[in-house]
């Protein structure tokens, strides 16, 4: 067990925006947290890597309570993350972005040698070519590259990944999730926020759904797309699980 979650609760005044949600992650596992616009879903994500602390619950990150501890902390364990909208470091370089990534992360990095782990983390992520080109230069699609490619420069353990497929083109889309594939393949754990139905399912090994702050189904992406909740909270209709299931919604 890599993180577990564990009866978590956060409010922003009378808002409830996560409703003692409790999710478990596995070694090696990709979950998917899906949920309508509002549902909580990127407070889970901020809860977890330390943006809020929650007035209720705890954070588990392998046997180790970080629970409040501030972000730069909670990277050096071995969790890293993506950002919905992405903000690049747009005068400084792609590798010089990357670099100021692996830095931080979790080994503590000298700032040679994670110059080093930016090259490599580059290549992974098809943006060698753009190494010196300023990072506000970049189009959508390299952006969110250079996102994902800042996160894994911390080198974790644990990968948050908010929306890295929203704003993308279906040849990119197809792009990231094999990107995304191999980095599971290389022992990384992750969770994934995304509005993109078809793409999570097949990607995820299961799924967990929230709604108002509040954890309504979780399992397998078969079994969560035909949940009548699911289906009446986030699908809108009957016939969208099959969809899903099929790739075409």
């Amino acid at each position: 067990m890599i993180l577990q979650v564990q009866n978590v609760s956060k409010r922003f005044g009378g808002l409830v925006a996560l409703d003692s949600v409790s999710l478990e992650v596995q070694e090696g596992e990709i979950l998917g947290v899906i949920g309508p616009n509002g549902a909580g879903k990127t407070t889970l994500f901020n809860v977890i890597n330390g943006v809020y602390a929650p007035q209720e619950g705890l954070i588990l990150f392998r046997g180790e309570n970080i629970t409040g501890l501030p972000p730069f902390k909670v990277a050096r364990r071995g969790i890293a993350r993506t950002h919905q909208i992405v903000r690049p470091l747009g005068e400084l370089s792609v590798k010089e972005n990357v670099t100021v990534g692996a830095c931080f992360g979790r080994e503590n990095l000298s700032l040679k040698a994670a110059a080093r782990v930016a090259d490599e983390v580059l290549a992974f992520v098809g943006l060698a070519a753009k190494t010196d080109l300023l990072a506000g230069k970049l189009n959508v699609a390299e952006k969110k590259r250079l996102e994902l490619a800042r996160a894994l420069a911390m080198r974790p353990a644990l990968l948050l990944l908010d929306e890295v497929l929203a704003g993308l083109n279906p040849n990119e889309v197809s792009e990231m999730i094999s990107s995304i594939r191999r980095i599971r393949d290389q022992g990384v754990s992750i969770i994934m926020i995304e509005h993109l139905m078809h793409a999570v399912m097949k990607l995820s090994d299961r799924v967990f759904v929230l709604d108002h702050g509040a954890q309504i189904a979780e399992g397998t992406p078969e079994v969560v797309s035909s949940h009548p909740k699911v289906v009446e909270a986030y699908l809108g209709d009957p016939q969208a699980a099959l969809r899903l299931l099929e790739g075409s919604a």
